[in-house]
């Protein structure tokens, strides 16, 4: 990433790791204000919404392979 400072390159990541303009906003207040410990925390709930919805994905994907495998075995 050259030439970008170091806010584009924060604010990049951030929106390639999915975050909303509200937590991008966040982040950066928690950033100007020198607390760390509660942008670790904005970013680990962030990561627990993301992990949530994998979750809810491989449920449905695990639906669509018992279909599959019901409808093979009827056959």
């Amino acid at each position: 990433m050259n030439g970008m400072s170091e806010e584009d390159k924060l604010l990049r990541n951030l929106k390639d790791a999915g975050c909303d303009d509200e937590t991008i906003k966040k982040f950066f207040q928690l950033h100007a204000g020198g607390r760390r410990q509660e942008q670790y925390r904005l970013l680990s709930m962030h990561r627990a919404l993301l992990l949530d919805k994998l979750h809810v994905s491989q449920q449905m994907i695990d639906c669509l392979d018992y279909l599959v495998y019901a409808m093979k075995k009827e056959d």
